[in-house]
């Protein structure tokens, strides 16, 4: 007897055989797409300095605080020293409590001005840099310590609890006028000295009341001024800072 079912039972098999084929095919087709993506790192590369940050505590300001921007000037040449101390670190990194002080900062800064934000120059700086610095800076060792810290002694920028920066104005696309730029050595940036730079015509009263903002919000939420640097401010005495944290290698 004849099976007339066969051909149709083989036809059947083919057409389950093509499509199987047909998936098998876009599979592959996939994999030659996707497979590549797998290869790649898509967190981009931490610079060897970063990682050591990291290593020892620190955060990244970027990601614990919103909105707040970062340039660092000493991964530029735009600074007191005029070289790139930093190599391929550009993000700034503290202590975690003193970026959490920070954090309140920027949130009080953008509730009164909505448009401004923090703009940072310097976190931490490593022990190493110091040195560099100090090495590099052309002065008697008697005067160096005007203008860096003793990598000996460390500065509280060694400890990672002390932070340079200034007010960005978003609208406006530039930092607030401060009278004058970062690492400017002269009166007209000390703040213990601004009546009589305001007096001398050095700097005006639009220029002092700006620093009034960024002083306000920083020392309003733990954090203290220095006499001489407008964009320097610390979370933590030095004694206090020997007492918490390491210095930073």
């Amino acid at each position: 007897m004849k099976n007339y079912y066969l051909p149709f039972i083989l036809l059947l098999a083919a057409c389950g055989t093509s499509q199987k084929s047909d998936q098998e095919i876009f599979s592959e087709q996939q994999r030659e797409v996707l497979d590549p993506v797998k290869d790649i790192d898509l967190e981009v590369e931490k610079s060897e300095l970063e990682k050591q940050l990291i290593a020892q505590g620190l955060v990244n300001v970027e990601e614990v605080i919103p909105g707040i921007r970062v340039k660092l000037k000493y991964s530029t040449t735009d600074n007191f020293f005029k070289q790139d101390v930093y190599g391929d670190l550009t993000k700034a990194f503290l202590q975690p409590e003193v970026a959490e002080r920070l954090k309140k900062a920027q949130e009080m800064l953008q509730r009164e001005f909505p448009d401004y934000t923090l703009l940072v120059y310097d976190g931490v700086r490593p022990s190493s840099v110091q040195q560099i610095l100090w090495d590099n800076l052309d002065k008697p060792d008697s005067l160096k310590p005007l203008y860096v810290a003793d990598p000996k002694k460390g500065s509280l920028h060694n400890f990672g609890v002390a932070v340079d920066l200034t007010i960005f104005d978003t609208k406006a696309d530039s930092p607030l006028d401060m009278g004058t730029g970062y690492d400017f050595f002269g009166y007209a940036a000390y703040p213990d000295r601004e009546q009589q730079m305001l007096d001398e015509g050095k700097i005006s009263a639009a220029q002092i009341a700006n620093r009034a903002i960024l002083r306000k919000v920083m020392t309003t939420n733990g954090f203290t001024g220095i006499g001489s640097e407008w964009w320097h401010f610390n979370a933590f005495s030095r004694k206090e800072a020997g007492e918490k944290f390491e210095i930073i290698k």
